[in-house]
């Protein structure tokens, strides 16, 4: 019975041997390394073309991103250095929906972004502008790509199972994101779905898959890759180029690395101050016995310092209102940080079971300003126009008919100041620019809507760029 024991024994030890490659994950993940040829690849350059969607930027809350053809694109990523470049060039495919790309036939886009360390950038004509509010995206980006998921996973904590002969190997990088890479037997990955947090929709789940692998001069890479975000498609491109070790280098511009949001306040009448100092502004509004903030836009970052103003302004009025332009992304992204104070987010009521339901998805990969008040969005539906006044003071929010950017999208009217603030509908542009050879469907809408309205107009507070009067709107708008 003894020998029956030891030799038990022996056989159990023989066999947890034989299974202890298959539960490592660094096993695993070392076998995917060597099987890629990323034992060895410090950068990597691939081209692809296809098409996409612009994220968080639905024409109707809650309906997938609107579509675009992608001619071209090219991604450098530098493992060492954690550094990402991806220049693309973008035209719609759909006429409805917001992003920054000209209307439908009317142009295209180029986008340069790029990523080294913590600080994130784009590059628009010769200067760089920083982009915090997509720093933990193209963390991601990086560190999901087929072989930078691997190499992250390595020095994680990862843990592994096996399902239906794959290996699932799972771990995070606490407060950017958590990843599950699905590595076949012959060591290729063929899909990464992760979690990342956003100011808008919490915790983000995305999935992108890898096929088509192909030998590309000693590196293997996938022919394909196809990539869903928040539930929605976003990227389908065909790769035509991978160079294993191509060139890269890039530093952090001086202007980014010294970039901090700042708030300027421009006075624009008694109570009323239009706040700028970045890409995205507000409107700050004075009421006998509280405030009311227009656009919250971005991120915590932009979000708080915009709060910090609002409260250095006006230190001895709550602050009531925060009214939201549209549900797009970039100008929805500081409300959470809004909701946190308390004050009661002004929406569409279109957008607003939407919001509801973004909003009770918590960001608990990365805790944002929600998150940590322990708080509830209140939320103040708009359907179609309504009124906010004390008496003296009167803001009127109203519906932009028949826009082609979104629905429920929202513009604010003053009629005592004759102050009109928008989104979107109209950017002007920098002083002495000739009027466009054609008009922008979206100059002309927000005219014929001012139109139906009946309102005489004097100056139009944006929330991208500086205020002008309404003649330089009905000159763009060739009207």
């Amino acid at each position: 019975m003894l020998r029956h024991a030891v030799l038990s024994l022996f056989a159990a030890g023989l066999l947890a041997g034989c299974a202890t490659p298959t539960a490592d994950p660094g096993a695993v993940l070392r076998q995917a390394d060597q099987a890629m040829g990323g034992a060895q690849l410090k950068t990597l350059r691939y081209a692809a073309s296809g098409t996409g969607a612009t994220f968080g930027q639905a024409y109707q809350p809650g309906a997938a991103w609107p579509r675009i053809n992608i001619p071209s694109y090219t991604r450098w990523v530098d493992y060492e250095n954690a550094a990402l470049r991806e220049d693309s060039l973008r035209t719609r495919a759909e006429p409805t929906g917001g992003g920054a790309l000209p209307p439908m036939g009317m142009g295209e886009q180029r986008v340069s972004a790029w990523l080294r360390g913590n600080q994130a950038w784009n590059m628009t004509g010769p200067a760089p502008a920083a982009a915090p509010v997509a720093l933990e995206g193209r963390i991601h980006d990086l560190w999901t790509t087929p072989h930078g998921v691997v190499k992250a996973a390595l020095r994680s904590n990862a843990t592994l199972r096996s399902e239906g002969g794959v290996s699932v190997v799972s771990f995070s990088q606490p407060g950017l994101y958590r990843a599950t890479a699905w590595i076949g037997a012959d060591g290729l990955v063929q899909r990464v779905d992760s979690v990342m947090p956003h100011p808008v929709s919490g915790d983000t789940p995305v999935s992108t898959l890898y096929t088509g692998w192909r030998d590309w001069g000693g590196v293997r890479f996938p022919a394909r890759i196809t990539q869903s975000q928040g539930g929605h498609p976003v990227l389908d491109l065909t790769v035509s180029e991978v160079q294993a070790n191509a060139p890269f280098a890039t530093e952090v511009p001086a202007l980014v690395a010294q970039f901090a949001e700042r708030v300027e306040s421009n006075k624009v009448a008694e109570g009323v101050w239009h706040l700028t100092g970045g890409s995205h502004n507000s409107v700050l509004v004075e009421f006998a016995d509280h405030l009311m903030l227009i656009e919250s836009p971005l991120y915590d970052g932009r979000a708080n310092a915009v709060l910090a103003e609002v409260r250095r302004l006006v230190p001895n009025k709550p602050l009531r209102y925060v009214v939201n332009s549209h549900h797009h992304f970039d100008h929805a992204g500081g409300l959470r940080a809004a909701a946190a104070t308390g004050a009661q987010l002004v929406v569409s009521e279109p957008a607003r079971p939407w919001f509801e339901q973004a909003f009770a998805t918590p960001n608990a990969i990365r805790p944002d300003s929600l998150q940590q008040s322990g708080r509830r969005p209140a939320f103040v539906g708009v359907n179609g126009q309504r009124t906010f006044s004390d008496g003296t003071r009167t803001v009127q929010v109203h519906f932009i008919q028949d826009s082609i950017h979104a629905q429920g999208f929202l513009m604010a009217w003053l009629p005592n100041e004759r102050l009109l603030v928008e989104a979107d509908a109209y950017t002007p542009a920098a002083p002495n620019t000739p009027p466009p050879a054609q008009a922008n469907p979206l100059h002309v809408n927000l005219v014929t809507n001012v139109q139906r309205l009946g309102w005489n107009v004097d100056r139009i507070l944006p929330l991208h760029g500086r205020v002008v009067p309404f003649t330089d709107l009905r000159t763009a708008a060739r009207m």
